[in-house]
């Protein structure tokens, strides 16, 4: 992922951010939401989904659904691409402890697969 610069204004500054046991236990929540969700699936995260249980379990949003369609569109993803940003944005959704995918967390995965292209292609 490209970062960029920080100021050093920035840096002065006291912000207090997710500890690491904050992370781990949101990582844990959404794990456990997974195992429960694919329970009856026989798959383990949304990493195995295959593109029948992505229509099943990735349910977007309306507004999502209007940002996929945009990125799609004008980045000219493929099926695969497609499938894959689903798999990404339920698991931002997870993460976030939403039910429903919605348009922050297409947006997150629309950006990882466009940082993704710019440098591999």
């Amino acid at each position: 992922m490209e970062v960029q610069p920080v100021n050093y204004a920035d840096l002065k500054e006291v912000k207090k951010g997710e500890t690491s046991k904050d992370i781990r236990e949101r990582v844990d929540r959404a794990r456990q939401i997974q195992l429960d969700r694919y329970k009856k699936e026989n798959i383990f995260s949304n990493s195995q989904l295959s593109p029948k249980n992505i229509k099943k379990y990735c349910k977007l949003s309306k507004e999502a659904e209007i940002i996929m369609e945009q990125a799609f569109k004008k980045y000219r993803f493929s099926a695969r691409t497609y499938n894959k940003i689903l798999k990404v944005s339920r698991t931002i959704a997870d993460l976030d402890g939403e039910d429903i995918i919605l348009e922050k967390h297409v947006l997150e995965a629309v950006r990882y697969r466009s940082i993704d292209r710019q440098y591999w292609g």
